[in-house]
């Protein structure tokens, strides 16, 4: 019974973490909405095409994110069980050795969770360097080519 209570305990630290951590959303009117379209300050805001495909990246790295908080916090709430469990296993060499790998584990799924997360943040970020990269270049070769054909127009009507 102790140990059922304990668990239903935890888990519901658990989830009064997890509403702490994932926020609500505030439903506040959109900026880009009360701004005339074209403006310069449209354009400051953020506001206007192409933006779609740079939140998908955006939106996958926050998802992992939380994941990967949530796992972090979990790991530290065993490492606290495992603590605890320590200082009260009364010199009984089973408990120890229990709490041990207890917070050895712990630990280890904290070190997971920090290397996911650079390695997660590595990944995104490139992902999104790269397209906004390549949509630098189609920029760049369409202006190219939009001059070039300008400077022919205009070589023909001057002949």
């Amino acid at each position: 019974m102790k140990k059922l209570f304990t668990k239903f305990t935890l888990l519901f630290i658990c989830m009064l973490g997890l509403a702490f951590i994932i926020q609500a959303p505030a439903f506040a009117e959109d900026p880009c909405s009360a701004l005339p379209a074209g403006s310069a300050a449209y354009k400051a805001a953020g506001c206007g095409g192409g933006t779609s495909d740079a939140n998908l990246p955006n939106l996958i790295k926050n998802i992992l994110f939380a994941i990967i908080s949530v796992a972090g916090v979990v790991a530290v709430i065993f490492t606290i069980v495992g603590g605890v469990n320590y200082m009260t296993s009364s010199g009984d060499a089973g408990k120890i050795e229990k709490a041990k790998k207890t917070i050895l584990y712990a630990l280890i799924g904290l070190a997971v969770c920090a290397l996911s997360f650079a390695i997660v943040n590595f990944t995104i970020n490139n992902i999104i360097n790269a397209q906004s990269s390549t949509q630098q270049d189609t920029q760049k070769n369409t202006n190219k080519n939009t001059n070039k054909n300008n400077t022919q127009k205009s070589n023909q009507q001057t002949k």
